[in-house]
């Protein structure tokens, strides 16, 4: 090589960086050749301005093998962001709606879901979004991608804010069930459940928000789906064992027309459920972290997330039902403060709940991670990377627990916070964004005539149950006011 050159030559495998000279740190996005560029190449992505890689322009910049997440990591934080609160709600959506309807659209809701972040995974790839909002701001510009984060923020900051409730009703109690430490120590300081909640806060998940990475949390997600495994074959065992010495009645199949409670529940359970797959705010996040990334990895990804999360959905929502019946609450680990009828069940009570509790303690900072760039990049855009300015990082996170704490002080339930994040921000990221990116970005190519009737059906539907949803919860609303 000439020693004129200032380029010394690459690794066929190294991972390179293409760096636009004028574009600021925040659309820097590393393509791993091999993958990323054969899939645009096989989609049929046209070779104009916008796609072309002029090389004069992009300097080379070796920045070694990509040392990303692998599939399991991947599948790890993915499925975290999915198993949540949600899961918590689950057997009381299937008190309302009956075993079979309930299983049915459990599995229905998750391929749609999955479905829509495959296709909204391609298209990002295609128009080189390295975010929800700029794939959203490439099909419908800036208002939308602005609306988009807005939606985010709103979805994310409302399910953590359910998070700090269910850690203050299990562990502090409510008025209706008795908490781990009043059973544990009897009435005292913990009573309180916004103390609880801060000192949760202070020592577990501040320290674990701080994080910079997504990746970083991988362990972490590792650790939290094995504790929702935990409870579920805990739940399910003990209803089991129930069924087989007949002290079980048998369930209702289909939904309860009886009341018309009964038919607002109807209303606005499918947003409640539909509100258990939003995983969409993290899909790009993860993609931009996997280790040889490529569409068809992360679909990989996507559909063992999802066979794993309807398989422990279905669990939960069957098991949580059949032990509690029409007593099932809204929050099913509140009903945990009871003799469950089998041996040592006093000590299940407490694996169940202090289980989940680091489940969420744990999940927590993954959908901390995304709230927090999807703020950064509405309030600083423009700016370096959060990696890149620590005291921003820092502050940003200071700020978004403490407005979630005082968000946990002032929701009465979680069934309250789902009812209205399901029939409106859930719905609006999970399957009408997604779609009308599909739409509007079709002509790119790789969109077949069934993705453009399925985009199209899942547009109209999840406009029509958030319609119904809304609807729902503002006659429920005024129902108990009366």
């Amino acid at each position: 090589m000439s020693k004129d050159t200032n380029y010394s030559s690459l690794p066929v495998s190294s991972y390179l960086e293409l760096q636009p000279q004028n574009d600021s740190p925040e659309s820097l996005r590393g393509l791993s050749f091999d993958d990323e560029t054969q899939y645009l190449a096989s989609k049929g992505a046209p070779h104009d301005d916008d796609f072309e890689i002029d090389i004069d322009n992009y300097p080379l910049v070796v920045i070694g093998h990509n040392h990303g997440s692998g599939v399991p990591g991947a599948v790890f934080n993915l499925t975290t962001t999915i198993i949540g609160a949600g899961m918590m709600a689950l057997p009381a959506t299937m008190k309302v709606l009956g075993v079979v309807l309930g299983i049915v659209l459990i599995i229905l809701i998750g391929i749609l879901s999955e479905i829509s972040v495959e296709l909204l995974v391609r298209y990002s790839v295609l128009v080189k979004a390295t975010s929800y909002g700029e794939v959203v701001q490439h099909a419908m510009g800036k208002t939308a991608r602005v609306l988009s984060e807005i939606c985010i923020i709103l979805n994310n900051g409302g399910v953590l804010v359910v998070y700090l409730i269910i850690m203050g009703d299990v562990m502090s109690g409510n008025v209706h069930h008795l908490g781990v430490f009043d059973q544990l120590m009897g009435n005292g300081v913990w009573d309180h459940r916004k103390l609880v909640i801060l000192v949760i806060m202070v020592v577990f998940l501040a320290p674990l928000c701080s994080l910079d990475k997504i990746d970083s949390l991988s362990m972490t997600s590792a650790a939290s789906v094995a504790l929702a495994v935990v409870f579920v074959v805990v739940t399910f065992s003990v209803a089991f064992i129930k069924i087989v010495e007949g002290r079980i009645e048998a369930p209702r199949l289909g939904p309860d027309l009886s009341s018309k409670t009964a038919i607002l529940d109807l209303l606005v359970v499918i947003p409640i459920m539909t509100n258990a797959f939003v995983c969409h705010f993290n899909v790009q996040p993860i993609y931009n972290e996997l280790a040889g990334r490529s569409p068809q990895k992360m679909n990989r990804v996507g559909r063992i997330t999802l066979m794993l999360c309807i398989l422990v959905y279905i669990s939960t929502a069957m098991s949580g039902f059949l032990l509690f019946g029409k007593d099932t609450e809204s929050d099913v680990l509140t009903n945990f403060d009871e003799d469950l009828g089998v041996p040592y069940s006093a000590a299940l009570d407490y694996i169940v709940r202090v289980g989940y509790i680091l489940h969420l303690i744990l999940v927590f900072p993954v959908i901390h991670f995304s709230l927090r760039q999807t703020v950064n990049a509405l309030l600083f855009e423009g700016s370096p990377p959060l990696s890149e300015s620590r005291k921003r990082s820092l502050g940003l996170t200071a700020v978004l627990l403490v407005l979630i704490y005082v968000g946990s002080t002032m929701i009465p339930n979680i069934w309250t916070a789902f009812k209205f994040t399901g029939a409106t921000t859930a719905l609006t990221l999970g399957f009408m964004f997604p779609s009308i990116v599909v739409l509007r970005l079709g002509h790119l190519g790789g969109l077949s005539q069934g993705e453009w009737i399925l985009s199209w059906f899942m547009l109209v539907l999840s406009v029509v149950v958030s319609i119904i949803g809304v609807i729902g919860n503002v006659y429920s609303i005024q129902s108990k006011s009366e």
